[in-house]
């Protein structure tokens, strides 16, 4: 099948890519120049585990090109994919400038049928708008199709290739047809599409990331319930989770979610309840457990230091927002480490991924280490926030010989909590109290 994804970020270029495997013929269209260049030449602007090596297959087998022109993508496909940032606006409404701005010009430019699908997450109601935006220049045939993206940074490969479900948003035959055969390879392993109208697929990807990140601070909330209390919340999430109704995804407590998705999708579903009158009181209890809980864990920071941080040395392990990602849009760390310079430390911080990134954010307010234990030299803690394997096993009497003081703060709980401490480190994680006697 002829193809084009018009947006070439995270969600275009991992569905391009896996689209182009299944062997379809594909064209992935992107206004920047320079990224499109890069793109012709098998440089992939993202960290993805396997994306690269799909990428350059398809490169060579010819079923992937790049262009900069729309009209490039209308004559070559009769199924447009769009593929666009919807960033949160001000008030947290998702903005749809780029979503409606591409179906205006696809109506002035499109000369026969085209299907054309919103891969981008949209409020509901969306499909709706660029069925208006397009129908306004056109008088030819096409049709909407909401097709939300399920992709988990780090899994995105895994996750398109082998989807959990597919779901599909249209009231059109002819269009549920073209999707169903373009996604029968798939779900080859009988896991299931699912056909429905265009506002309840679209309010299905906002109610799915809203859910999880619910999970994500209800367990943060009984983190730090557990503090109070004396309770383990590692020992008690094992046991909720082994619950069948519950289930052990997603109950891991820390210093709360970041990343593209869950802060905007959760914040743009607030948005729409509030413009359609009603107050959801879980989620916007949510997006207040989230922000408090990275200033909960920085407090605890400074309260060890009796509340002054000025000539102290930081070090910080991580900085994407998770694992087997270079992503750090709202990420936990940066909070913290602007949280440190305000309040006069130092920070030298190692992440494997993600330091360019943060590069390009903080500049040269914070100092960048080649290897973890660069970083430790004269630290007065370490502040542990993105759980990558390399962290998981240190050289422990290595770390306290190089720091000034033996102290971890943990904010993903990635050791066991006792460790640390036997090797004579004031350690401190999230909901589970420990003897540092």
């Amino acid at each position: 099948m002829k193809l084009a994804i018009v947006g070439t970020g995270y969600v275009g270029l991992v569905s391009g890519t896996c689209f182009a495997e299944m062997g379809n013929d594909v064209i992935c269209i992107d206004i920047d120049e320079a990224k499109v260049k890069k793109l012709q030449n098998g440089e992939v602007p993202i960290f993805e585990p396997g994306l690269k090596k799909l990428l350059d297959r398809n490169i060579a087998k010819n079923r992937i090109q790049f262009s900069t022109d729309l009209q490039d993508g209308l004559d070559h496909a009769e199924v447009i994919f769009l593929a666009l940032p919807t960033p949160p606006g001000e008030d947290g409404s998702a903005d749809l400038k780029y979503v409606l701005g591409v179906a205006e010009q696809i109506g002035q430019k499109m000369d026969a049928y085209k299907l054309i699908v919103n891969k981008s997450t949209v409020p509901v109601g969306t499909a709706d708008r660029v069925q208006s935006a397009i129908s306004t220049n056109t008088t030819l045939d096409f049709d909407v199709v909401s097709n939300p993206e399920f992709l988990r940074e780090g899994a995105a490969v895994g996750d398109f290739l082998k989807p959990d479900r597919v779901v599909i948003g249209t009231e059109s035959e002819r269009a549920q047809k073209i999707m169903g055969e373009l996604y029968a390879p798939f779900v080859k392993q009988g896991n299931p599409i699912y056909y429905m109208n265009t506002r309840s697929s679209e309010m299905t990807k906002y109610a799915s990331n809203s859910y999880l990140a619910t999970r994500i601070s209800f367990m943060n909330e009984i983190a730090n319930l557990c503090d109070i209390l004396g309770a383990d919340v590692d020992e008690v999430r094992m046991g909720m989770g082994s619950d069948g109704r519950i289930g052990k995804q997603f109950l891991y407590a820390g210093i709360g979610y970041g990343g593209s998705c869950f802060p905007k999708d959760v914040l743009a579903l607030c948005k729409t309840s509030q413009e359609n009158d009603y107050n959801f009181q879980i989620l916007n209890a949510v997006v207040d457990v989230n922000a408090l809980q990275r200033q909960r864990f920085y407090e605890r920071i400074k309260a060890h230091f009796k509340g002054d941080l000025k000539g102290k040395k930081i070090a910080v392990w991580g900085l994407a927002f998770k694992p087997k990602t270079d992503d750090i849009r709202e990420a936990p760390a940066l909070y913290l480490l602007q949280r440190f310079i305000d309040d006069g430390a130092t920070v030298c911080a190692y992440d494997q991924e993600a330091m360019d990134n943060t590069k390009k954010v903080m500049g040269d307010k914070v100092e960048f280490a080649t290897e973890p234990y660069g970083c430790l030299p004269d630290a007065d803690a370490l502040v542990m926030v993105t759980e990558w394997t390399e962290f998981r096993a240190p050289d422990f009497p290595k770390m306290k010989a190089l720091m000034n003081a033996p102290v971890i703060f943990d904010g993903r709980n990635i050791y066991d909590k006792n460790t640390p401490a036997a090797h004579g480190f004031h350690y401190e994680s999230v909901g589970r109290p420990i003897d540092q006697s």
